[in-house]
């Protein structure tokens, strides 16, 4: 009987831990290309909790194709999320974002291997958050 309570305690204080985590507010982080090349400066931090929900929204919810792509050029923007309590740590995923020739439609490269093309009102909600810019759509 004793070790079925110490077994429901440890694993209570194990669902408890993980739920802070879930919980955890984040922000994101973003660059911006430089150049021609694969170069990239911070652009960006998004810090308020319903534009990062709404982007975590988009990017959760859309379709990812199992692909490796080949660009063009290199993505026009890069972003993550991040924990804004620097004490957790975390798998970070990077997405490299990159806008159409026509500037109505975002494509996006999660770690390399999943794509995903965005509607033409995701693509401009996303690029409103991220940049502060707007699609021409």
């Amino acid at each position: 009987m004793r070790s079925i309570i110490i077994i429901l305690l440890a694993f209570g204080m194990i669902t408890g831990c993980s739920n802070e985590v879930v919980n955890e507010e984040q922000k994101i982080e973003v660059q911006i290309r430089v150049d021609d090349e694969n170069n990239y400066e911070d652009f960006k931090e998004i810090t308020d909790n319903d534009e990062v929900q709404k982007v975590k929204e988009i990017v959760f919810d859309i379709e990812w194709e199992k692909a490796k792509v080949q660009m063009e050029h290199p993505a026009d923007y890069r972003f993550i999320f991040e924990y804004k309590n620097p004490n957790i740590e975390a798998k970070v995923a990077s997405y490299n974002l990159w806008i159409s020739p026509n500037n109505d439609i975002v494509e996006i490269v999660m770690e390399e291997d999943a794509y995903a093309k965005l509607s033409k009102e995701n693509s401009s909600i996303l690029i409103k958050i991220l940049t502060g810019e707007n699609l021409l759509n």
